[in-house]
């Protein structure tokens, strides 16, 4: 009973004096491994009588079952004081400012999407999102765009090796969720849809390939183009102020039919011409068109009974002319010169 007690102190002292997990696991194997005290004394159990050998083996194994309780809780608190000091040393400052810090603010296109959401609510839309990973189906197929189809060359493409080649995808626009909502609920559908997307842009003052969108969609019966007009036009002006109008330019888009780009007047140089708008005094904000039937036809509409339209722009570009920055490309750049200006 002496030599079992003196084992434990022995432990007790030796696992005290390790400062490391590695020290711990060496005096693990000395107070336990096959040349360790406690061993020698299981050896010696064979000289004792029946009686003696079962009330000493008792004690050995109670011994043992102390030691390794010890030597458990001095691993797991050498780990914790390893695993701080570990978090410590690899800590980032991700500030990137210096000396007296203020509050934080949402970065300005996140606060131009929450402006843009309040101004179609107001307007009776209800706001809708979707993944941003999609399938080839629901980013082309049901919009009207088959395998093979020249219109796909309009989207430089960020496909994911995933699945077959070429069917999962990041989302190149937010129409995906438009075909996501026909789906889900029965017309009438007054809603837009907000969201990242991505595409192989090469970046310059009004293009960026990681950009955000928000679409609009209108599915009721009796729906007009005027009324698609009339509804970017009221966007425009309660968005950008009365002095900032639309129009539209015949264009091409295989889910719509007829389709349109809406420009909006160059809030930089105020419609007189200047390097943002190509000297033009206008800027492209997006497209737009009415609903085509085909794409009506694969979510399983009548075209017969319902009619609608659609609309789409960027809201880095809405934020660029809001505040009236002359490269997009600076949005990316986490400046905080810049961001602590807006």
């Amino acid at each position: 009973m002496t030599e079992v007690e003196g084992i434990l102190a022995t432990a007790a002292a030796l696992l005290a004096g390790a400062t490391t997990v590695e020290e711990v696991q060496a005096a693990a194997t000395e107070l336990l491994g096959k040349k360790s005290a406690l061993t020698a004394a299981h050896r010696g159990l064979a000289g004792l009588d029946p009686d003696g050998r079962r009330e000493v083996g008792r004690e050995l194994q109670e011994a043992k079952a102390r030691i390794e309780e010890l030597i458990g809780a001095r691993r797991s608190a050498l780990e914790a004081v390893e695993r701080a000091a570990r978090l410590d040393r690899d800590r980032l400052d991700l500030t990137e400012a210096r000396g007296k810090r203020g509050p934080g603010h949402l970065h300005l296109v996140q606060r131009t999407r929450d402006e843009l959401e309040d101004v179609f609510v107001g307007m009776g839309f209800v706001v809708a999102e979707g993944p941003e990973v999609e399938t080839d189906w629901y980013n082309f197929e049901a919009l009207n765009i088959p395998p093979a189809h020249p219109a796909r060359g309009m989207w430089d493409t960020l496909y994911l090796e995933f699945g077959d080649p070429e069917t999962i995808l990041l989302r190149t626009h937010t129409s995906p969720v438009q075909i996501r909502v026909m789906e889900g609920q029965a017309p009438p559908i007054y809603a837009v849809m907000p969201g990242r997307c991505y595409r192989r842009d090469t970046p310059d003052a009004r293009h960026i390939p990681i950009f955000h969108q928000i679409e609009g969609l209108v599915i009721d019966r009796g729906i007009s183009f005027a009324e698609l007009a009339g509804t970017i036009e009221a966007f425009t002006t309660s968005y950008f102020g009365p002095d900032i109008h639309s129009r539209l330019r015949p264009a091409f888009f295989p889910f719509t039919e007829p389709s349109a780009e809406f420009e909006i007047t160059c809030t930089i140089c105020k419609g007189s011409g200047c390097r943002t708008c190509s000297q033009t005094g206008w800027i492209e904000l997006g497209g737009c068109g009415m609903v085509d039937p085909a794409v009506l036809d694969a979510v399983g509409l009548d075209a017969e009974e319902w009619s609608g339209f659609a609309f789409g722009f960027g809201i880095d570009r809405c934020a660029q002319m809001r505040h009236e920055i002359p490269d997009m490309r600076i949005l990316l750049e986490n400046d905080v010169r810049f961001l602590r200006q807006l």
